[in-house]
């Protein structure tokens, strides 16, 4: 099956969301913070298994700025200036599908590594 394709996609800087609708209905509300957290760059990601780093006090980010790759990916810009992160519509479209067990999977790293989020508002929609 193909991965749909987004139909619309909307940066909401007050509520520091990006709003992205595809062509089979889904719809999702991806917080920056989120988005930054789990970045697809190496910087994030590490260069193979067991490289990831873990990405604190990003609770106040937003995205500054919004690149289209090509007809199959965007790249944001984000306040904290890490812009090396190509979002595939494959990638969003899981980041959303999965939006609250990825979340709860990274406020538990936070945990382990005792760090405490200093936002008032949850990712977590």
């Amino acid at each position: 099956m193909a991965t749909p394709l987004p139909t619309e996609i909307k940066l909401h800087q007050k509520s520091r969301v990006l709003e992205i609708a595809f062509d089979d209905g889904a719809r999702f509300e991806l917080p920056c913070e989120y988005l930054r957290v789990y970045s697809p760059s190496a910087e994030v990601r590490g260069h193979g298994p067991g490289q990831e780093t873990l990405q604190v006090g990003k609770e106040d980010v937003t995205i500054t700025a919004i690149r289209p790759v090509g007809h199959y990916a965007i790249a944001p810009s984000f306040s904290d200036g890490h812009d090396s992160g190509i979002y595939t519509w494959e990638l969003l479209y899981n980041l959303g599908q999965r939006q609250a067990e990825l979340w709860n999977e990274y406020l538990k790293k936070l945990e382990r590594e005792g760090y405490q989020r200093g936002a008032e508002t949850s990712p977590d929609r």
